[in-house]
């Protein structure tokens, strides 16, 4: 049975959570291995909406084990904060494993990002503030916590011990900030132990098994290709591998049990926070599909900047990614334009670009060159066959398939659980 990576193949927002919800039924584990809190899928189930920041989405699939892997940097008064408000709704939330060896966000993690982000000015980066930058900062530089050292006071003390011996004198010295004690650390964090104890595993050892027992494994990735901090738009970019690559490091698996790497676009395309945006839209067309998509971030409530579809982002995920199938979300946004333009190369001072500049200041002066296709004005959301759809929106959907690099296999037509057409099974 297969081992799944799904990855957002843009700038984050994609709707990475109805496309893990489409799999979640058949789908026994499902693992969050980047990341932390500063992102956010919203599911849809019926009449109710979650709003998930830390936890896997698949939390909300009867059966399915939810997994915080090694790669995820763990708030845990968040952590417990999503689980508390999702019991309070009837969901089991039982089952969640978290790895041992995953790095927890502490306030002073909060409190550097925050003051860091201020002293930028104008060269901000956009982050949430939430801390996770400086938490992979000191996973990198080795001075992190890890989820396991909770569970050795003397252990914990000495590390965060270290950890505030530089970063006070940063606090107090360059940006005129009290220092943190480690009591007020220590404590906050041994509060937890109790009852984060019975979630803590060798979650790499439990997916290789499951793996090896023939159980189906979907890796699930936070944030989006292009916020990878590898092969994203640098430094305009997330602080972990939000790629297909990222599953294994960030998991504990083998990138040779991985058989189906599935990505989510969007039918435009949007970003939050700073950076190069190519199809960026400061226009009505911006505001139409702002506001007919409700692009809103899950986590920030940040107002998502907005665009056409780019084909070179999208062909460049799907090369580095090794892409199988793309699950295209808010088709339905696009009904009623007349003509929908797509970007399908850039102009950079007069030259041609097919693919993404491998210069950053050449992609940040990169001007889409579009082609137009005709619209639709039918309703599409209840559309559950691609014959259901109109032939301007079947021809849309092939033609971003040929340009893209893969196949099209189920399209977002509403945001609805079922709002969605499966051209082709993502198991099999």
């Amino acid at each position: 049975m297969p081992g799944i990576v799904l990855i957002g193949a843009q700038w984050g927002d994609e709707g990475k959570g109805k496309a893990t919800d489409l799999l979640g039924s058949r789908t026994d584990y499902v693992v969050k291995f980047n990341g932390g809190n500063n992102a956010g899928h919203t599911v849809v189930v019926g009449d109710e909406k979650y709003a998930l920041h830390l936890l896997p989405s698949g939390i909300l699939t009867p059966g399915v084990t939810p997994v915080i892997a090694n790669g995820v940097v763990v708030d845990i008064a968040v952590l417990f904060q999503e689980l508390e408000a999702l019991s309070s709704r009837g969901v089991d939330v039982s089952k969640l494993l978290v790895s041992a060896n995953a790095h927890v966000i502490t306030h002073y993690h909060r409190t550097v990002d925050k003051v860091t982000e201020r002293f930028l000015g104008k060269r901000q980066i956009g982050t949430t503030g939430r801390g996770i930058g400086p938490a992979y900062a000191d996973k990198i530089n080795r001075v992190g916590i890890r989820i396991q050292d909770l569970f050795d006071e003397n252990i914990l003390r000495q590390k965060v011990e270290g950890a505030l011996d530089q970063k006070n004198h940063l606090l107090v010295k360059v940006y005129n900030r009290r220092a943190i004690e480690a009591n007020e650390i220590v404590d906050d964090l041994l509060s937890y132990v109790d009852r984060l104890a019975p979630m803590v595993a060798d979650t790499g050892l439990v997916l290789n098994q499951a793996l090896d027992a023939g159980k189906t494994v979907l890796f699930e990735g936070g944030q989006a290709t292009m916020l990878d901090v590898d092969h994203g738009t640098y430094p305009f970019v997330t602080s972990s591998n939000a790629t297909s690559g990222g599953a294994a490091t960030g998991s504990g698996v083998a990138p040779t049990r991985f058989d189906r790497v599935i990505a989510v676009v969007k039918a435009y395309t949007t970003r939050v926070g700073a950076g190069p945006f190519p199809t960026e839209l400061f226009d009505q067309w911006g505001e139409f599909l702002s506001d007919r998509g409700a692009e809103f971030g899950t986590t920030t409530g940040r107002r998502r900047r907005t665009g056409w579809y780019d084909v070179p982002i999208a062909r460049y995920s799907a090369r580095i990614n090794g892409v199988t199938d793309f699950v295209l979300t808010k088709l339905d946004v696009l009904t009623g334009l007349e003509t929908i333009p797509v970007a399908v190369a850039y102009d950079v001072d007069g030259v041609r670009h097919d693919e993404l500049p491998v210069n950053q200041s050449d992609f940040h002066h990169a001007k889409p060159i579009y082609e137009e296709f005709p619209g639709w004005s039918e309703d599409i959301s209840g559309a559950r066959a691609f014959s259901d759809l109109p032939k301007n929106a079947q021809d849309y959907v092939l033609a971003l398939e040929e340009l893209s690099g893969s196949r099209m296999s189920a399209i977002g037509v509403g945001p609805g659980r079922d709002a969605i057409v499966v051209r082709h099974d993502l198991l099999d």
